[in-house]
């Protein structure tokens, strides 16, 4: 190995960031190294970013190994202590290009952790794009001033601050030119995009992003808090044929107690209500929902009610997490579930989303769609949905008009139409 690797965990934002991160080490002539991306949201990703610290060492003897990420930000001293692990970084300096340049001179601290705060408003550097993909990523909010009592992701990202509006359209500008058809806004805390300084909410972001941008194709949100979607969010999905039908919420769990104690801002009405506003708006539009099995205190009762908020919302695409207790979290303070019920609860919520999504998939058959065209003829429809296209498939980034056949196990097969 005579180049930088780096091995990322976790979100959409480090995906960005690892980019990011990719193109300033290639400008500062940085060597043999691996970058390990962490992330803190589960003890299982720390665990497997230590696991992937230790392969990296056997694998690669001679490189240096940097690491970084949320879980280096809240916890810097613990990689410090790894014998495998050369420097640590904190995740507003992996940011920086200077930090790259330091290493690339051999001047690099052991660990470089600056903090975060309000004022660090401002994007990294802009990106063409994601190495191998055809879906661009665009980040347009960073942190979070929420606590919810399971969350350790506000130590990790610092306080909520916002990209301003006109950098955002630039750097979608940007990716346009260089040939990307379809943008994903993404951030930690997406719906409260421009709040900390009284701006336009996310709703007038996107309706500006699509106005001043009209060579973009599509335009796709990352996930959503369904406390903070504002009017002008709902009326965008309703007017914009652009902004795709699919969106994922931060739903986490489906029974009133149990989001008190997580300190949620939502209800389970708040869900039904949203999606119900949203399907009278936009009648094709699909949902996928962040959820947390066997949260402290969660009786089968409650953890019921999560498996029924599914069915009544009609949540297509699940995202579980059996529940993690995290150091210095108001959750971890709580009677804790067994971990083996966790396992269990959460084993029985990803089957039925498996159920969910196999009769939403079963319903597309015949529809024609179109499908963003990625590596080996694989590709996403409007609604997210991952197609496998039958005969020779045109090149990466193509959008192609299809018409659904019959789906697979994970996955609907499609033809030219």
């Amino acid at each position: 190995m005579n180049e930088a690797r780096i091995i990322t965990f976790g979100c959409r934002l480090n995906t960005y960031e690892s980019e990011v991160m990719r193109r300033q080490m290639a400008a500062a002539g940085v060597g043999e190294v691996v970058v390990v991306h962490t992330c803190a949201v589960t003890a299982e990703a720390e665990r497997q970013a230590r696991q992937a610290i230790r392969r990296a060492r056997r694998e690669h003897p001679g490189a240096r190994i940097v690491v970084t990420g949320c879980s280096a930000e809240i916890d810097p001293d613990r990689y410090a202590a790894m014998a495998e692990v050369d420097h640590v970084l904190g995740n507003r300096d992996k940011l920086r290009a200077e930090s790259w340049r330091l290493l690339a001179q051999g001047a690099l601290p052991r660990v470089l952790r600056t903090g975060q705060g309000r004022e660090d408003g401002e994007a990294p550097a802009p990106v063409d794009g994601l190495a191998g993909r055809s879906r661009a990523i665009v980040q347009v909010q960073q942190g979070c001033d929420h606590r919810c009592t399971f969350c350790v992701i506000p130590l990790g990202r610092g306080p909520s601050r916002s990209l301003d509006p006109a950098r955002v359209v630039e750097q979608v500008r940007r990716l346009v030119d260089h040939g990307y058809r379809e943008v994903v806004l993404s951030g930690v805390d997406l719906t409260s995009y421009g709040r900390e300084w009284g701006g336009p909410a996310l709703g007038a972001l996107v309706r500006r992003v699509l106005r001043e941008v009209p060579g973009l194709a599509r335009l796709r949100l990352s996930s959503v808090d369904p406390a903070e979607v504002d009017e002008q969010l709902l009326r965008a999905f309703a007017e914009e044929d652009r902004l795709m039908p699919h969106l994922h919420l931060s739903v986490q769990a489906g029974d009133d107690l149990i989001l008190k104690r997580m300190r949620r801002r939502h209800l389970r009405r708040d869900v039904l209500e949203l999606v119900a506003r949203l399907r009278r708006l936009r009648p094709d539009m699909v949902f996928g929902a962040d959820l947390i099995a066997g949260f402290p205190t969660e009786s089968e009762a409650m953890f019921a009610r999560t498996l029924a908020l599914v069915e009544e919302a009609d949540l297509v695409y699940l995202h579980v997490f059996p529940y993690s207790p995290r150091p210095n979290t108001p959750a971890a303070r709580m009677p804790q579930v067994p971990a083996e019920v966790r396992r269990e609860r959460a084993a029985r919520l990803r089957a039925l989303g498996e159920k969910r999504r196999r009769a939403f998939f079963l319903g597309e058959r015949g529809q024609r769609r179109t499908v963003l065209v990625e590596r080996e003829g694989r590709g996403r429809t409007e609604h997210f949905a991952p197609v496998a296209l039958e005969g020779a498939a045109p090149p990466a980034g193509t959008l192609l008009p299809v018409r659904i056949l019959e789906p697979a196990s994970d996955h609907l097969r499609a033809r030219a139409a």
